[in-house]
């Protein structure tokens, strides 16, 4: 199956897809360090990447009319529009690239895609803009006219969708705040998941079910004790917060073992590698010091999924992306360390300095949730009409 990917970022998204069995027709990425990793992986032949086409371009300068068809398009719109951590600027904001997303679906007509953003797309101020996102994505046909207001847009839409009853959507859409962690991965990173299957394939699909739980981690942790078994290392007692503490108690109640796998931990994701010197530069795997713990920003646990890798727009991330532990001590993680919590396979390297580096991986989708998304969406579309 053929996939188109935008907004590729250093590629966790396309690498997800990769495994699932797509093959990409392009991987578009504007950001000049993400494309000088994507090249370097590819010239030196990294399983899948050493296929891809990648193309170093702005989105808006890209005539699909010229493209073959392809089954699926994939990618992760500039988060910071919709951020917690940003202005909040929403639809005003310039590095609002949904538009361009959107462009790509209805002009490519693929029989699937799928999105990612941040969760705080989903709080109640952007209702309105999350509610033109996915009517959009439903109704690609009907496109916005020249010089119409995203308001008026809606509005449109919305009448559509009343008049209509559902007849002419192109596509079925759903969307949920997900937490990577549920997925795979060995973080604990919320976003916004959008996955659209064309009409002609029916409603009979549901979003994806979480493969891990909480409830599975703290059950190895503190009942059969398999967790500290499995790594031989001195068991901690006490629960590492009070959320694993109530899922601790939502599993006993249960009485019987969660049927997902554990969550995976830090210890789990980076166990295996060897402790960093101060100056490490072997295989990208480079440590930078002087971490320093803040009020809310304490390091991860290494018996937890990791809090989510911060992209450090404007520098290090001060009190982010850093491990402490057992005696309180903090550390950054490695570059390498980071690659792994985000999935990627110790012979991807991550090029350029460690601010780069750093931005890059924290902008990345989970690669094992990628996979998840993508053969959930591979699945139906193996089995449905043919396109």
């Amino acid at each position: 199956m053929r996939s188109f990917e935008i907004f590729a970022g250093c590629g966790g998204l396309a690498l997800g897809m990769a495994r699932a069995g797509f093959g990409h027709d392009a991987v578009v990425e504007f950001d000049r360090d993400a494309v000088n990793t994507l090249e370097d992986n590819r010239r030196r032949g990294i399983d899948h990447v050493r296929h891809w086409k990648i193309d170093h371009v702005d989105v808006r300068d890209i005539d699909y009319a010229r493209m073959s068809q392809v089954d699926v398009v994939s990618g992760g719109p500039p988060c910071q529009p919709f951020s917690i951590g940003g202005k909040h600027l929403g639809a005003r904001d310039p590095r609002n690239m949904w538009p361009e997303a959107i462009r790509a679906i209805r002009e490519l007509s693929p029989r699937a895609f799928v999105l990612e953003n941040v969760r705080g797309l989903f709080r109640p101020a952007f209702a309105p803009y999350l509610d033109y996102i996915t009517l959009q994505l439903s109704y690609p046909q009907l496109a916005p006219r020249p010089d119409e207001f995203w308001e008026d847009h809606l509005a449109r839409l919305q009448l559509h969708r009343l008049a209509d009853g559902g007849r002419t959507k192109a596509y079925r859409v759903l969307s949920k705040a997900v937490n990577a962690a549920d997925y795979g991965a060995a973080q604990k990173r919320h976003r916004a998941i959008f996955i659209g299957i064309r009409a002609d394939h029916g409603d009979d699909w549901e979003f994806p079910s979480a493969t891990h739980s909480q409830e599975a981690l703290a059950w190895a942790k503190h009942v059969d004790l398999s967790y500290w078994k499995r790594h031989d290392v001195r068991r901690v007692l006490a629960p590492s917060s009070t959320a694993e503490a109530q899922a601790l108690k939502r599993a006993i109640d249960r009485g019987s073992a969660p049927a997902e796998k554990p969550w995976v931990t830090v210890r789990d994701a980076i166990g295996d590698l060897p402790l960093p010197t101060k100056s490490e530069f072997i295989a990208g795997h480079w440590q930078h010091p002087g971490a320093k713990a803040y009020r809310n920003h304490t390091g991860s646990s290494p018996d937890e999924p990791a809090k989510a890798l911060k992209a450090g727009d404007h520098g290090v991330p001060g009190g982010e992306n850093m491990v402490v532990n057992r005696r309180g001590n903090v550390r950054y993680f490695t570059v390498r360390e980071m690659a792994r919590l985000q999935g990627f396979p110790d012979d991807f390297n991550v090029v350029g300095s460690w601010k780069a580096a750093t931005r890059q991986l924290g902008n990345a989708v989970p690669t094992v949730m990628a996979e998840v998304m993508a053969n959930a969406v591979r699945a139906i579309l193996d089995n449905g009409a043919t396109g």
